[in-house]
């Protein structure tokens, strides 16, 4: 759940802290005190898009920061993604989320202590948070958010299947593709392959090697300085390891440091000293005898051999020809060589190839249909669940003769998407399917089964928005649960109800709630207030707990405008009362 979240330099508030409980939490307040700002800071601080026109022009930044103390298996899949990113939980097990906004819009995340992008803020917010609003309940009007939620409801093995339906969709549309671009573009296809060719048998015949045209670069300076080196090397050698022409008298290097070892290994034992610079002597007449022996090689394999410094230049002259028409080098040759051919296996629109491609697209459109139709089946399965239990929670929202359905329609032919035949019958297909969605609400009986954007009012739909929240609770889903003012637009009986299914979720769910109904607040296990402060030069707002007296005056404001008034407070402590006997298990 989400323990503590501290707001700074957000709109109307300067600076405030909302110390959360795990049940049901309310916000209430006067219209324009604030309570807006609260839901715009859970959004920022996980991950929604930050809007530089709230940010306080002082102190120039608005900072959200939050505290997640998660249980299993939730706390295991968070902890994981955070550590995995850099991030550390706290020693409790609670992690630190921190977002910041500035009037230039520049912002900053930082997740565990660490600074993250703020994608990584949304991955928790995934995990951990669900925000209902009004314009919750307006996505809900739409077909497609009706099919996601339906496809949600009927869980995990349902989804699977959704996956591997767009994974052999995706294949399937991708050689549609490739085989309609090959007989579309076959002459200028064939043109660009016969270039292509033309550049692979010439690179083939010259058959260049990687890193080819340094080697002979290095290899035509050494036979072009033969002599040079030669004599160079000789000399060295001659210095170092003696010879017959420098003479017999003069003595060479490894003789000369075998000298002066012996001398010093013979004053060794009266100074340690002279012992140490003896071994020293050692080590070098040995690495100037490896030296020694490394010239002799070189001087044996170098070779002055015309005709192999004629082979080179061609060789070169050859590669060169290459280097100009394809790359900057031999080893670019080679890759281009190498990209011709994965091009022409793509460009090839012979016979064989189209018929091919041609069976592969019949047996995957087979594969579609196969699991489109076993979609469209478990789609229709799961309405019926669906549609029953949003009914059996509308009844308890003072929707008694209310009903939903869960209309799964084929998706008509024609919407700019390809069709195929799905249980005997034509239909367009997506990537999410064969089907068309569409929630109906009977309002009452005898009435006609409408789609809810013309047959539900806005207080029925809240209702239906909250009905549904309720019974994706039952399934799983993030353990805490946002609804900014879902109650719009109800009051009397229903807002009592409406308020009894916000206590139920609390008890498996954080439930955080801003709402205008004293109906609804008087459920809460923690009440929070958000008050205006004019007293001074520049208009704030903070939140405190209230309780006891103060919440029983917060309920008559909220009553009757009077916090003050005997008659609201003994209504709102009737109010209390009836909640608290509901709220018992």
């Amino acid at each position: 759940m989400l323990e503590e979240l501290r707001i700074t330099g957000l709109g109307v508030i300067e600076d405030t802290t909302l110390p959360l409980t795990g049940g049901m939490n309310v916000i209430t307040g006067e219209t324009g005190a604030g309570k807006t700002m609260v839901v715009t800071g859970l959004g920022l601080l996980f991950g929604g898009r930050a809007d530089a026109g709230r940010v306080r022009a002082q102190p120039g930044r608005a900072v959200v920061e939050g505290r997640l103390r998660l249980a299993e298996p939730t706390a295991t899949t968070v902890h994981t993604r955070v550590t995995d990113a850099g991030g550390e939980p706290d020693e409790d097990g609670t992690v630190l989320l921190s977002r910041t906004v500035t009037v230039e819009g520049r912002s900053r995340a930082h997740v565990g202590g660490r600074s993250m992008p703020v994608s990584m803020l949304a991955e928790v917010g995934e995990q951990v948070v669900a925000v209902h609003g009004q314009s919750d309940q307006l996505r809900l009007l739409r077909p497609a958010e009706q099919r996601a939620a339906l496809d949600r409801f009927a869980g995990a093995g349902h989804e699977k299947l959704l996956a591997e339906l767009r994974e052999a969709y995706a294949r399937w549309r991708h050689i549609c593709d490739d085989l309609a671009d090959r007989r579309r573009n076959a002459r200028e296809r064939n043109q660009e392959a016969d270039l292509l060719r033309l550049g692979l048998d010439e690179i083939t015949r010259v058959d260049p090697q990687p890193g080819e045209d340094e080697e002979l670069k290095a290899e035509a300076q050494r036979l072009e300085h033969a002599e040079g080196l030669r004599v160079a090397a000789g000399t060295a050698y001659q210095c170092v390891a003696g010879g017959a022409e420098a003479g017999d008298d003069t003595p060479d290097v490894t003789a000369l440091l075998g000298v002066a070892r012996r001398t010093l290994e013979a004053q060794a034992g009266v100074d340690r000293t002279l012992a140490d610079l003896a071994i020293r002597l050692e080590e070098a007449a040995t690495l100037v005898g490896d030296v020694a022996a490394e010239l002799s090689g070189y001087l044996a394999g170098l070779d002055a051999d015309p005709a192999r410094l004629q082979f080179i230049h061609e060789r070169r002259a050859a590669l060169r020809g290459l280097t100009r028409k394809y790359a900057d080098d031999v080893d670019g040759v080679i890759v281009w060589a190498d990209r011709a051919r994965d091009r022409l296996s793509e460009l090839d629109t012979s016979d064989d190839l189209l018929e091919e491609l041609d069976r592969e697209r019949q047996r995957l459109a087979g594969e579609v249909a196969e699991l489109a139709a076993r979609l469209s089946a478990a789609r229709r399965e799961a309405a019926a669940r669906f549609a029953e239990q949003v009914t059996v929670e509308l009844a308890g929202l003072a929707m008694p003769h209310a009903r939903i359905e869960v209309a799964v329609l084929p998706r008509p032919v024609g919407r700019n998407e390809p069709s195929l035949l799905v249980d005997g019958v034509e239909v367009g297909v997506g990537p999410d399917g064969a089907d068309e969605v569409e929630l109906r609400l009977l309002a009452h009986p005898g009435a006609p089964s409408l789609p809810l954007q013309r047959g539900a009012s806005g207080g029925e739909l809240s209702r239906v928005m909250l009905a549904i929240e309720v019974v994706f609770a039952g399934s799983g889903g993030p353990p805490t649960l946002v609804f900014d003012e879902v109650d719009a637009g109800v009051g009397g009986q229903a807002a009592v109800e409406i308020g009894r299914r916000l206590a139920r979720l609390a008890r498996s769910h954080q439930v955080l709630v801003v709402t205008h109904l004293p109906q609804v607040a008087a459920f809460a296990d923690r009440h929070l207030v958000v008050a205006k402060d004019t007293g001074g030069a520049v208009t704030t707002s903070g939140v405190r707990v209230v309780e006891d007296t103060e919440r029983a005056r917060e309920l008559a404001r909220m009553l009757a405008g009077l916090p003050d008034s005997d008659l609201g407070i003994a209504h709102a402590e009737e109010l209390l009362a009836v909640a608290a006997r509901e709220r018992r298990p």
